[in-house]
């Protein structure tokens, strides 16, 4: 049984026990005045002690309203909804009864007093020591009523004080309920926000290398490409060195036959210096590869 449930049985209890008190005090407001071994209590004390039963009763039901829609179960809420309209009902008839007690309690004092006026006119000792009584029992009577008056306007400030306390008292703690489900939010957002920070961080530690390797490889791809095209143009200025040399032996071929007839002395040519000029270029090829 959780806390809301054990309030709701506390309000029941009280409940009964406040209405069966304020029962006993309609039954002694109308039997009031019929003896007097009965008037121990005067009148205005009954009434108030029967108002302030009927405005605990009131708070009481208020209660219940207020702890009905907290309870657990829909069962349950639908069990303290039909009994707090049982309340309003029982509370409704016991203020009927109330008015109706008051009345007969009217009735039995005017009974009582002309009884009491017939007593007092008539003549002899009784009669005197009665007046004598009587007079004793009116001063302390209105003493008491008038302690009795104001401590019962003292009781009804505190019980509404109390009533305002305790709705003071649910209020804040559904405030507080409200704060605590806001700081767990606020501590589950906070711990995420934490784990997005480190995952950015990580992502920007790897975007950094991630730019270096680029950088780093695009260096050496750079470097690998100047390479080979600096030895590629060496090789073809090579061959054109060859192709020349080439040429110009094919030239003095022709040329030696007719040089002799003329008279004309020219450089020799050898043939072999095709071969000698191939084999660097070939060596230089397979040195490259």
């Amino acid at each position: 049984m959780d806390k809301v449930e054990q309030e709701v049985e506390k309000v029941k209890k009280e409940w009964d026990d406040t209405y069966n008190n304020v029962v006993e005090q309609i039954k002694a407001i109308e039997n009031y005045g019929k003896s007097e071994t009965q008037n121990k209590d005067s009148l205005p004390r009954l009434k108030g002690l029967a108002q302030d039963g009927l405005a605990l009763l009131k708070s009481l039901q208020f209660k219940l309203d207020l702890f009905a829609p907290q309870l657990p179960t829909d069962d349950q809420v639908q069990s303290a909804k039909s009994l707090l309209e049982s309340w309003k009902n029982r509370s409704h008839s016991l203020r009927l009864s109330m008015r109706n007690a008051n009345l007969q309690a009217n009735d039995n004092i005017r009974k009582a007093a002309q009884k009491e006026r017939e007593l007092l006119l008539g003549g002899g000792g009784e009669s005197t020591a009665r007046r004598r009584n009587l007079q004793t029992k009116a001063g302390m009577t209105s003493a008491a009523e008038s302690i009795t008056e104001s401590l019962r306007r003292t009781r009804q400030l505190m019980v509404q004080e109390v009533e305002r306390s305790a709705g003071t008292l649910m209020t804040f703690e559904e405030s507080t309920g409200v704060l605590r489900k806001a700081e767990t939010e606020y501590k589950g957002h906070r711990s995420l926000l934490m784990r997005t920070r480190n995952l950015l961080s990580t992502m920007q530690r790897q975007d950094v290398i991630d730019r270096v390797i680029i950088a780093v490889g695009l260096f050496l791809f750079t470097c690998a490409v100047l390479y080979v095209v600096s030895k590629r143009i060496g090789i073809l200025a090579l061959q054109r060195k060859v192709t020349a040399a080439f040429k110009a032996g094919m030239v003095g071929k022709e040329l030696r036959p007719g040089a002799v007839g003329n008279g004309v002395n020219h450089a020799p040519v050898y043939d072999n210096a095709l071969r000698i000029a191939k084999e660097p270029l070939e060596r230089l090829m397979h040195d490259e590869l």
